[in-house]
């Protein structure tokens, strides 16, 4: 499996999942299979975004894309995203 680990902040997490939410078929014809949200305890506007893709080739076709980048900021993202590209080696089970 591959993965794509987004961190940044939004201004607004509001308008930001909207427009998150808008972008979900531009996603999927890029691969995506979906994903978790998360944010930090300490600020709900820093956010962490996990997306299982289809392979690494279209995760970072995406993530490389001008129509991302306008998204991110017609959609508020005021930090430089911190990407990670991620193949998936082990379930760990307790």
């Amino acid at each position: 499996m591959a993965y794509l680990l987004v961190k940044h902040t939004v201004e607004d997490y509001s308008k930001w999942k909207l427009g998150f939410d808008d972008h979900e078929a531009t996603r999927k014809e890029y691969g995506s299979k979906g994903g978790m949200l998360f944010r930090t305890s300490e600020d709900p506007n820093s956010l962490v975004i996990l997306l299982e893709w289809d392979n690494i080739e279209n995760a970072r076709k995406f993530t490389e894309s001008d129509e991302l980048k306008k998204k991110m900021e017609d959609l508020g993202v005021i930090t430089k995203p911190d990407i990670f590209y991620l193949d998936k080696i082990e379930d760990v089970s307790f």
